[in-house]
């Protein structure tokens, strides 16, 4: 049997690239991760309670996983989807599942992170199966209860230099105070402002989210002009908490500017819930424009994860909640759609945005374009469904050719699954290596060249993009 997993994993097969590839990825392997953009909550980090079990660690908070179980027909509730730390049998027969349907995941990028994870943090070196499943289950958990498997050792053993999370606007961003006034705690951790469904009055709950923003700032938000104000004030904290972005989801990217009166207009009919369908939309498509007058403001960069249809499986949504699998992607325009707020703020001095998309036709016929002119443009690294090893080599021949490197953001990993940060980079730095060790055998770049931009895509292209 080869080694588990192959030290060569998603390196080229070409034995003349390989070599190439090899010595390059070997410059950058070790290099801190930086991490702009994810979903782990910062709480794990400020209270440092041990993981519970491999179960509740590795599978129920990880959708990737789940949905594709779930897809074979075994349902969310018998793997622990939405229930927290579970009893030990329940985790164990979790577990047991996901070992049994193994065999799934073959060719997915999900096989590789986890492999990476058990060989690399659990020391795990058989393959998941039926037979294997309680003997790995238990390796685990003994790891587990060793100190240095708590969140604050695993995140230093991670290498991480920095990692964002994702927040709610009026969040009071108590885990993120507690971690900066640690003394032990010198890695940093920092939020993102996220405000979508504030600015979305077509949503259910819009109008008690408004309450909620006027209570928390002291802005009367019954009118159009205390609610932006709010907003500002909101992200203007977030900033001095340390955070340098805000991200921000819709179904479109439409950024067309409304009048002032026609804002509050639609403001007011959206609070007494009798705006039309029409109108929320073109309010959120306004609010978005104000995004980017905010950021150009604050200095907060402006990332878009545009065109996903949340909640597709209405049942599941009421049943389980969000973020649990069924999100599914939607075809992107972002040419038209953005040209509005590039107009406006494209050449502003300090303004970044960063775009994303599920949409990978985007990569080439819009994106590098807009970030091969606008100096505050920047191609996002492939993102959920495109995190893997062909759409990633797809990107790169997409984005380069047009954009180059020093337009795109650097990786992102966003994710929730806590042990996967690392495995997630290390596939990035080996599939980027390997797209370079390409360019160097068909001497479109010298050994020297891919070498500094290798580093580059892992160090300097995130600080860059993310003003970090």
């Amino acid at each position: 049997m080869p080694p588990y997993p192959h030290p060569d994993r998603l390196l080229p097969a070409d034995p003349n690239t390989r070599p190439v590839a090899r010595r390059l990825y070997e410059a950058v392997r070790d290099l801190p991760i930086i991490s702009p953009h994810g979903h782990v909550d910062a709480r794990l980090l400020a209270d440092d309670t041990p993981f519970s079990d491999p179960a509740s660690l590795l599978v129920t908070p990880d959708h990737y996983v789940t949905r594709l179980l779930h897809a074979t027909g075994i349902p969310l509730e018998e793997l622990g989807v939405g229930q927290g730390p579970l009893p030990e049998p329940q985790a164990r027969q979790v577990w047991r599942r996901l070992c049994e349907h193994w065999h799934i995941f073959r060719g997915t990028p999900v096989r590789s992170w986890m492999e990476t994870e058990l060989s690399e943090i659990f020391d795990i070196t058989e393959p998941l199966t039926a037979r294997s499943a309680d003997r790995v289950h238990d390796q685990i958990a003994t790891r587990l209860t060793d100190p240095a498997y708590r969140p604050r050792a695993l995140f230093h053993r991670f290498n991480i230099e920095v990692l964002a999370t994702t927040d709610d606007p009026c969040d009071d961003l108590t885990a993120h105070r507690a971690l900066a006034d640690d003394p032990t705690w010198t890695a940093r951790v920092i939020p993102t402002f996220r405000p979508d469904p504030y600015l979305e009055p077509g949503q259910n709950g819009w109008t008690t989210l408004i309450t909620r923003l006027g209570e928390t700032t002291g802005h009367d938000t019954t009118h159009y002009d205390g609610y932006t104000r709010a907003l500002e004030e909101r992200r203007r904290y977030f900033a001095a908490h340390g955070a340098t972005s805000a991200d921000h989801s819709h179904t479109d990217l439409r950024t067309d500017p409304l009048p002032h009166s026609e804002a509050s207009r639609i403001y007011r009919s959206a609070l007494a819930g009798k705006a039309t369908e029409a109108e929320t939309t073109a309010f959120r498509r306004h609010m978005l424009l104000e995004m980017a007058r905010m950021s150009c403001e604050d200095g907060l960069v402006m990332t878009l994860h545009p065109a996903v249809r949340r909640g597709h499986h209405t049942p599941t949504l009421h049943r389980f909640g969000p973020d649990t699998g069924h999100d599914i992607p939607l075809r992107a325009e972002f040419t038209d759609a953005l040209r509005p707020l590039l107009e406006r703020y494209g050449t502003a001095e300090g303004f970044h945005i960063v775009l994303f998309t599920l949409d990978e036709t985007t990569f080439s016929r819009e994106i590098a374009p807009l970030a091969g002119f606008y100096p505050s443009v920047y191609a996002g690294a492939p993102w959920w469904f495109l995190d893997a090893p062909d759409a990633i080599r797809r990107y790169r021949r997409a984005v380069t050719e047009t954009a180059g490197f020093s337009r795109t953001s650097g990786f992102i990993d966003d994710t929730r699954a806590f042990c996967s940060i690392p495995a997630r980079h290390d596939m990035s730095r080996r599939l980027d290596c390997g797209y370079l060790a390409e360019l160097v055998t068909e001497h479109r770049l010298n050994e020297e060249e891919a070498l500094e931009t290798a580093m580059e895509l892992v160090t300097t292209n995130p600080k860059k993009a993310f003003k970090l």
